[in-house]
């Protein structure tokens, strides 16, 4: 729960009042180790579930249009939309 919310100061120590305040919660000392080891770590943890959410491909560059067709030999096809995509992948850090 603190990794995931990425608590700031106030809010990691409201959350482990109420740890230590719920029945079967953790003691006072457990949560001043949680604290410390928190206070200590944060930016490595933080990063570390960021490099584990991305995708290895990630999008560099995309281009897209919609095209009208305006002469058909069948009279219900023309101003008929279609829509162009065009997305370039790419690896994660290239």
């Amino acid at each position: 729960s603190i990794a995931s919310a990425d608590m700031d100061l106030n809010q990691l120590e409201a959350f482990l009042t109420a740890q230590t305040k719920k029945q079967g919660g953790i003691t006072s000392d457990q949560a001043a180790v949680i604290a410390k080891f928190w206070k200590s770590h944060r930016t490595q943890i933080h990063e570390s579930l960021i490099n584990q959410s991305c995708w290895d491909n990630v999008l560099k560059n995309m281009n897209w249009r919609v095209d009208l067709k305006s002469q058909l030999r069948h009279i219900d096809q023309i101003n008929t939309p279609v829509a162009i995509v065009e997305m370039e992948l790419g690896k994660n850090g290239q």
